[in-house]
């Protein structure tokens, strides 16, 4: 990977969009640290310093911002909302013919899609921005701290459209600023600035671990942690490169004197074919009940049975539903990005074949019954690797502020995957002599 990187600097096209790329990722890290207005910054940090930043209610979005929510700043959303709102794009396409449509229309369509996903990401940001703000006026946001409920001191609504509004142009600006690296810089723009989010994050994390220890100073835990991160790594990345290859078998064609086709390939099946989403989904599912419980008053019942046994990342029934959930949203989302019987409709069309099954409905049945087989190692090892931060709770007291989490190691060794394999395919393709040599 360092020498990709190396060669990828000594060439000037690629070293230039090298550069541009850092340039967007400076300009990102210092937006996630500039205060919206009417918000008390001395109160924030002295809450910040207080209690334990990374957990709570708001744990997932404020590692996706980078730290950056729980701060308040123009960031504080990060990409959350574009997040959110490509997956429901996404599922809607499925569901919603005239998307379905727009998909198969090839460029046109998926442009016209990806402006969907971007006024349905200014409305999710109107309003999570209100129920941050809202949160932040009562309170809410820092409990226990002495001081929460002064973060805002000015709580006219003047104040809190502008606040909302402020927010709101940050999580447009964070996507402006996504594209520019997918058209101008390397890799995927939104990855790379969620990879940038949750990478920012790892300093203060391991550090936090090193002061909370005991043993030699803490250098004992920090070295532990820092080994069990390594041996994550490469588990996570033996998993995401691990692919089941079914053979293709292309019949051979005669137009004229021609002979087209038979040719053989095959169809990758990843064993993590869902990749993050379905802990995604999982979490984010998981936090309705708490944040139900949350804004609801007295204490009734099932208000008390919910922060008992849904709000504590420790508790027996919240690790059994969060894996639960883990393992039925892998097998949902593979259910509906992969459609077998399209494969099996275009291999057919295209004269294409698997040895020893016939083609049309055999050939869709065989690719879901290998999808089903492949997909239950995939859940089950998402749903472990998600349960990492409660293995931590037990042997470091680090929970959510355990750096290398379930989500973060996913996404960061997805995303750094990724990105390297598109630096040495543009090297490859500027460093190709051909035949004439």
């Amino acid at each position: 990977m360092l020498t990709a990187f190396a060669r990828a600097f000594k060439t000037p096209d690629l070293r230039k969009k090298l550069l541009f790329t850092l340039g967007i990722i400076v300009i990102y890290r210092v937006g996630t640290h500039v205060p919206i207005p009417g918000v008390d910054y001395k109160n924030v940090q002295t809450c910040i310093d207080n209690a334990n930043a990374n957990q709570g209610l708001f744990g997932l979005v404020n590692m996706f911002s980078g730290g950056a929510l729980l701060q308040i700043t123009i960031f504080a959303l990060g990409i959350m909302p574009y997040i959110t709102a490509s997956i429901i794009l996404q599922l809607l396409t499925v569901v919603i013919p005239r998307l379905e449509a727009l998909k198969k229309e090839g460029q046109a369509g998926t442009a016209k899609i990806t402006q969907y996903t971007r006024y349905l990401t200014i409305a999710l940001a109107i309003l999570q921005g209100t129920g941050l703000v809202a949160t932040a006026r009562t309170g809410s946001l820092f409990q226990g701290c002495p001081v929460a409920s002064e973060i805002v001191p000015d709580q006219s609504i003047f104040v809190t459209i502008t606040m909302v509004i402020t927010m709101t142009a940050g999580t447009a600006c964070v996507m402006w600023l996504g594209e520019l690296i997918t058209d101008r810089g390397i890799g995927n723009g939104m990855s790379i600035l969620m990879f940038i989010s949750i990478a920012a994050t790892f300093p203060s994390a391991l550090w936090a671990i090193k002061q909370q220890g005991d043993l030699a100073g803490g250098w004992i835990e920090f070295g532990t942690v820092i080994a069990v991160g390594l041996v994550m790594v490469g588990l996570v990345v033996f998993v995401e490169q691990a692919q089941r290859r079914i053979p293709v078998q292309y019949a051979k064609r005669m137009i004229g004197r021609r002979s087209y086709g038979g040719t053989s390939t095959y169809i990758p099946l990843k064993v993590n074919q869902a990749g993050i989403i379905p802990v995604i989904f999982a979490s984010s599912l998981l936090y309705i009940p708490a944040l139900v419980a949350q804004f609801a008053g007295g204490n009734s019942g099932w208000k008390t049975w919910i922060e008992a046994n849904l709000t504590k990342g420790d508790h027996p029934i919240y690790i059994a539903t969060y894996f639960i959930l883990i393992v039925f949203f892998a097998f949902f989302y593979v259910a509906i990005s992969f459609n077998p019987e399209e494969v099996a409709d275009n291999m057919k069309k295209y004269g294409g074949f698997i040895p020893g099954i016939r083609a049309g409905r055999p050939t869709a049945e065989y690719l879901s019954y290998v999808l089903n087989r492949i997909t239950w190692p995939g859940s089950l090892y998402l749903g472990l690797i998600a349960l990492v931060p409660t293995m931590a709770l037990v042997g470091f007291q680090a929970n959510q502020n355990f750096p290398f989490g379930g989500t973060s190691i996913l996404i960061i060794v997805g995303v750094g995957l990724e990105t390297v394999k598109q630096i040495e395919s543009q090297l490859q393709q500027r460093n190709y002599e051909g035949f004439l040599r």
